[in-house]
């Protein structure tokens, strides 16, 4: 597309030349290694995919070079050191199929999470740390790394980088100066108090980066790519304590001027290319951005970088709008587009935008509940909106024997990829949607700006199911009798749920949610919210920044206790952003009855009125799954999916809705 030609121009690091201006930013490869440390089947075509989709530079995800001094379980992820005939034979296979679609790609290499490691992939082996710290999840203190355990490590990243040029890879990235990784609680005297040659000055402090980039130098040669994941900005308070967008506080991380000493000093070390995000596993919201956080977010950042050092720069951080990322690129911000969750969404997107088929791109969510909350909880990468993410091959969908008729009942999410499944295999599905717009519950979702994306998602299936030519029924309501008339071969019900309510005694001032957002209901200047899950904590949100003053009244002893599991980042950020936009909390608490001024409210044994023009109910939803009850006897081929099985998430409607349709 004409617009876009200047991403689409090539761009070297160092002496190598990728094809156009982006690259995939690291994502797994938690689950995508075999027992031995290579890559499995799944991780071949899960990083293949978005080289076939148009991506110039694939890096991929954390891989570790040691597991003496830091033992992470083999097999979480491939290792270029732990067998290494057998990681260059499997990757071999990949790097040279990534390569027949002239893209290149980097192995990620990393020294280790120190203080960071996720509980769940730590097992049972004792954390390190450059000094005696404390650890980010755990209540533990780290053990001190021995000067002889980091020259361990050094030469590990000097084996694992030879390891990987062997296999093909076209250059590494280090594993990282940045998110207060191992190599970056070197670098931060926050977390560094030691006394030897790796601690005090910040020569001393990058020391053991410095050592890693000549190691992998001196095994590969001056001109073997080594770029460096690096964050100018640490947006740390305190310990396990993270700075929100906005907040004045005391940087106790690496904060701008250091950090533009630190880049200039890392790329006189010998760093080939700078990869710049900001933040810290203490703020996982800045490093891992959720939808909470503004698109394009690292750029200015990328940009006090780009101004001091003379190695590309890559940029990431929800980059997934075309016109930003030309942006950044146009006023010098950066070189290199990074997109990661973009193009789990979506690993065709490079093409789609250099062919002009914006319409097509399916959207990230930034939601994080396939990619990073399921890394989080089960050591595995997936995606919300494409259940084929790391597993192309067992999901990839095969043409039907026979063409059927399918009556989809339900037009929100579920439904809508059902439909869309379906009609790529060949059958023809007709959706009954008893409103006059698809999307079901989205609609509502999306109204938040920081939700845009739920809409986006909307208009890429109404876009996509008008490409396929799905039949879609609006303003009917299905009852058995039309089901049965109806003919079909097969009847998908997808019919979602509905929000939970309960009577208050005088309800004219009790809303849903769904009302609310959707413009239906006032909720007036004073709201109190019941329900602190994730729905009431985004609709408290949403009204605070419109100076609405609102409560949010929840019966169990914490915010969001009930979702999950939700990635930290989301999670976190949401819940310091409620007081933080001056949203009164009640935890323990149960609303009684409405009264004349408000709501009657029972905090933790005692009752307070609270003054409200509204009370807008967030209790959760109730599966709608009548049609299904009443013809579950009747039907030989009848499936229920999405909220109308089990009230979850987008994720689980998607995922729900692909598994049946891909197997009819």
């Amino acid at each position: 597309m004409q617009k876009y030609k200047r991403l689409f121009e090539p761009v070297k690091i160092g002496s190598l030349e990728l094809k156009n201006r982006f690259a995939m930013a690291p994502m797994g490869p938690l689950g995508l290694a075999d027992a031995e440390g290579g890559f499995n089947q799944r991780g071949i075509d899960y990083y293949t995919a978005r080289a076939r989709g148009g991506t110039g530079l694939i890096i991929t995800g954390v891989t570790f070079v040691d597991n003496e001094v830091e033992e992470h379980g083999m097999p979480n992820c491939p290792c270029s050191t732990h067998n290494p005939v057998h990681f260059i034979r499997t990757s071999r296979e990949m790097t040279e199929r990534i390569h027949a679609y002239n893209s290149k790609i980097f192995l990620q290499l990393s020294g280790g999470f120190g203080r960071v490691t996720i509980p769940t992939n730590l097992g049972e082996y004792p954390p390190v740390a450059p000094s005696p710290i404390q650890h980010r999840w755990l209540d533990k203190t780290c053990r001190e790394l021995t000067k002889e355990e980091i020259r361990s490590i050094v030469k590990k990243f000097g084996e694992g980088a030879f390891h990987a040029k062997r296999a093909g890879f076209d250059g590494v990235q280090i594993h990282a100066v940045h998110e207060g990784y191992l190599l970056d609680q070197f670098a931060i005297s926050f977390f560094n108090q030691r006394t030897d040659e790796y601690g005090g000055s910040l020569e001393n402090r990058l020391r053991f980066a410095r050592e890693v980039v000549e190691e992998i130098k001196e095994r590969c040669g001056k001109d073997f790519p080594v770029a460096l994941r690096y964050s100018p900005k640490s947006f740390i308070k305190d310990w396990r304590e993270g700075a929100l967008p906005g907040e004045v506080f005391e940087e106790k991380g690496r904060d701008i001027p250091e950090g533009i000493e630190a880049a200039k000093l890392l790329v006189a070390y010998g760093y080939d290319a700078l990869d710049i995000d900001v933040g810290s596993y203490d703020a996982w919201w800045w490093s891992h951005p959720p939808m909470y956080q503004e698109k394009g977010l690292y750029i200015p950042y990328a940009k006090i970088i780009k101004e001091v050092v003379d190695v590309p720069i890559l940029c990431a951080g929800r980059m997934d709008n075309p016109d930003l990322a030309l942006s950044a690129v146009e006023e010098g911000a950066c070189d290199i587009v990074s997109m990661g969750r973009p193009l789990l969404a979506d690993p065709d997107y490079v093409n789609k935008l250099r062919s002009g088929n914006i319409a097509s791109i399916r959207p990230c969510l930034s939601c994080q509940e396939g990619c990073m909350g399921r890394i989080q909880e089960y050591s595995a990468i997936n995606c919300a909106v494409n259940p084929a993410t790391s597993r192309e091959r067992e999901a990839a969908l095969i043409p039907a024997l026979k063409s059927k008729k399918v009556l989809i009942v339900g037009g929100g999410v579920a439904g809508c990829e059902a439909a869309r499944v379906l009609a790529l295999r060949g059958h023809k599905p007709v959706i009954y949607e008893k409103s006059g717009r698809l999307g079901g519950n989205l609609l509502a979702a999306g109204v938040p700006d920081f939700k845009e994306d739920d809409l986006a998602l909307v208009a890429w299936y109404e876009h996509t199911l008008k490409e396929l030519d799905v039949e879609i029924k609006f303003n009917t309501e299905v009852t058995p009798a039309l089901v049965k008339e109806n003919g079909a071969d097969t009847v998908i019900i997808a019919t979602g749920s509905k929000p939970k309510l309960f009577n208050l005694g005088d309800n004219s001032k009790v809303f849903t949610a769904a009302e609310v957002l959707l413009g239906n209901a006032d909720a007036g200047s004073e709201v109190v919210v019941v329900g602190g899950g994730l729905v009431g904590c985004e609709l408290a949100l949403w009204l605070a920044r419109k100076n609405k003053k609102v409560t949010i009244v929840e019966i169990l002893d914490r915010l969001l206790a009930l979702n999950g599991p939700l990635c930290h980042a989301n999670s976190e950020m949401l819940e310091r952003l409620i007081p933080y936009n001056g949203i009164e909390v009640l935890t323990s608490s149960k609303v009684i009855k409405t009264t004349e001024k408000g709501v009657l409210v029972d905090v933790n044994g005692k009752e307070r009125e609270i003054k409200a023009d509204s009370i807008v109910l967030a209790v959760g939803y109730n599966s709608v799954n009548d049609l299904y009850e009443a013809l579950k006897y009747e039907l030989a081929d009848i499936h229920l999916i999405g909220d109308a099985r089990n009230v979850a998430n987008i994720m689980y409607a998607v995922w729900d809705a692909y598994e049946v349709a891909a197997n009819l």
